[in-house]
């Protein structure tokens, strides 16, 4: 079996897979301070819940954008596991020509999408991942990652409103019936769901004419279904996008070993 890591920001997902199949998945929150032996102790219990045991784990593919969990994530691979896992950044491949001026600024987890997406899709588009940070990343219908747009994310907006504003509440993100608000939360609720639609697609206007595509659009990330019921811009929400770019990496890359 497989276990598939994607570490973000504020949350990291696992995923385990037999053979093609993605058994199931967690979502827990990122902590830099987890050991990993803490690590060890949680996936024990995932693997549980799924009737597994971690001697049936022979692999394990990490994406991950916070320096001081990748460390715990590779002793625990060691320790645990007795193997070292792949990790998506320089000397992996990907199969997905980089176009930038430092292709090793690309975050790992738009990597992973990208080469996702286009696997799945095999055409020009955006993959939109609702995150810490909402990114917009570029693929052409050769499978080249073009470049792309990072905007804050809608709970970042909202937090950072709340903090520097000491008289503004905490609100529930959602849709109020009005954009114009008639108390202030629904007018802080309507300048972050509708401030952030027009965000989304705005910028899904402006790289479409710049590229000159018709392009895909294809969501992921926690917020994707909140944003896609309320715009008819995204063609396709994928939840497991980045579970299964990790799938297709580690396949890419154990068949080279």
């Amino acid at each position: 079996m497989l276990v598939v890591i994607d570490v973000g920001n504020t949350h990291t997902v696992l995923g385990l897979y037999r053979q093609d199949e993605l058994l199931d998945h967690w979502r827990v929150s990122t902590a830099t301070d987890r050991t990993r032996d803490e690590y060890i102790i949680m996936i024990q219990e995932f693997l549980r819940s799924v009737g597994a045991d971690r001697r049936e784990v022979n692999g394990m593919m990490i994406a991950c954008v916070v320096p001081s969990v990748l460390g715990e994530l590779l002793g625990l691979a060691s320790k645990y596991f007795h193997f070292r896992p792949f990790v998506v950044g320089p000397g992996i491949k990907t199969g997905l020509p980089i176009l930038l001026d430092n292709p090793r600024e690309v975050g790992a987890d738009r990597v992973v999408n990208a080469v996702a997406a286009y696997q799945i899709y095999k055409r020009a588009m955006v993959i939109i991942d609702f995150g810490t940070a909402t990114t917009f990343d570029c693929v052409s219908d050769k499978g080249e990652y073009l470049g792309g747009v990072i905007a804050p994310g809608m709970n970042i907006s909202m937090e950072a409103l709340c903090a520097r504003a000491s008289k503004l509440p905490r609100v529930e993100l959602r849709r109020p019936k009005e954009v114009v608000g008639k108390n202030t939360v629904h007018c802080m609720q309507s300048g972050i769901v509708y401030g952030y639609l027009s965000l989304v697609e705005g910028l899904i206007a402006r790289i479409k004419a710049e590229l000159k595509k018709d392009l895909l659009v294809v969501a992921t990330g926690g917020l994707a279904k909140v944003i896609d019921r309320e715009t008819d811009i995204i063609d396709n929400v994928d939840e497991f996008l980045t579970l299964k770019g990790l799938k297709f990496l580690y396949d890419l890359n154990s068949q080279e070993k």
